[in-house]
């Protein structure tokens, strides 16, 4: 591991070269601290805390994700607290909500700043697995050095957003170790896991809101299992998940302009047409059946005359 200063030194050098930046997710990251958030690496800095009253009104604010995340959460610690990893679910600013941790080393990771009511953005802390994911939008890793902050560097840390049903960020995952004999090789298994939580979450969220409609899984679409529309009774999208939205090129305007499911999932005319025909199949024997075959009754009930219905049961091949 670099020593404190020679940390700080790399990490002025790469950030300032400019292609170092455009080829690096991390060097990008080194850069921001450095030009927009007016960061130094050598400097000892300790996550923003926020009050009691602050930290209520946050954790308020983003309750109902919580709810959603909270058993994905408990699930992914039993799979890697007892490697020595603690475990934190933050809003979308980065500030920790939800943590998980062994008790016999909550002390430590208290002392480093993961635990709840703390701000892990890139402005609080520089270059970090919450912040660095939040700023891209997207699963990252950050391997010990590669923290902006030199006091940070004893960290590794594998981060994954959380998006809503609209496909905005509303959290991230975290998983962070302090252990001397974690290696880089073991950063993209913890990333995996942290992003296939975050697509649990996702999905939790889309089904709360869209409890009443019927959801749709997109055949075919990379990460498939998170890509899912909301569809109701005229079969009309009503919304779509990110995944979804990327693989079928859609976005809220088209949504709310309309878009029938069958036209998004390439269904044919042909299949289609079939379909209204056996909906009308099924309609009409089902309305038979409520009235006993009583064709008479059928009709009346349907608004229509009887030689309409029974033109319809010929052409059907319904025998009332």
């Amino acid at each position: 591991m670099l020593g404190l200063n020679q940390h700080a030194d790399k990490v002025y050098a790469l950030a300032q070269e400019k292609s170092g930046a455009a080829s690096s997710p991390i060097a990008a990251s080194w850069r921001r601290c450095l030009t927009k958030h007016g960061l130094a690496p050598e400097e000892s800095r300790q996550p923003v805390r926020l009050t009691d009253a602050e930290f209520r009104e946050t954790l308020a604010h983003s309750g109902h994700v919580v709810e959603e995340a909270s058993s994905e959460l408990d699930w992914l610690f039993g799979m890697v607290g007892k490697a020595g990893c603690c475990l934190v679910f933050t809003d979308s600013a980065g500030v920790v909500l939800e943590r998980r941790g062994v008790s016999s080393e909550d002390k430590e990771f208290r002392d480093l700043g993961l635990w709840t009511g703390t701000l892990w953005s890139e402005a609080s802390v520089g270059t970090n697995g919450i912040g660095t994911a939040l700023a891209d939008g997207r699963m990252v890793t950050v391997f010990r050095e590669q923290h902006f902050l030199s006091a940070n560097i004893g960290l590794s840390c594998a981060s994954a957003p959380v998006r809503d049903h609209k496909g905005q960020i509303v959290a991230a995952i975290d998983i962070s170790t302090a252990r001397r004999d974690a290696t880089e090789m073991i950063m993209p298994v913890l990333a995996q896991a942290a992003k296939d939580t975050a697509s649990r979450i996702e999905i939790n969220l889309f089904k709360r809101a869209y409890s009443g409609s019927r959801i749709v899984l997109v055949n075919g679409a990379s990460h498939s299992g998170s890509a899912l529309l909301a569809v109701d009774r005229d079969d009309m999208v009503t919304g779509a998940t990110r995944a979804a939205r990327l693989a079928l090129k859609i976005d809220d305007m088209m949504i709310a302009h309309g878009i029938p499911a069958s036209d998004l999932l390439q269904e044919s005319q042909e299949r289609e047409g079939s379909d209204l025909l056996e909906a009308e199949r099924a309609a009409l024997r089902r309305a038979l059946s409520r009235n006993n075959g009583n064709v008479s009754l059928t009709a009346q009930m349907l608004g229509i005359s009887r030689a309409t219905l029974h033109r319809k049961i010929n052409k059907l091949d319904l025998h009332a």
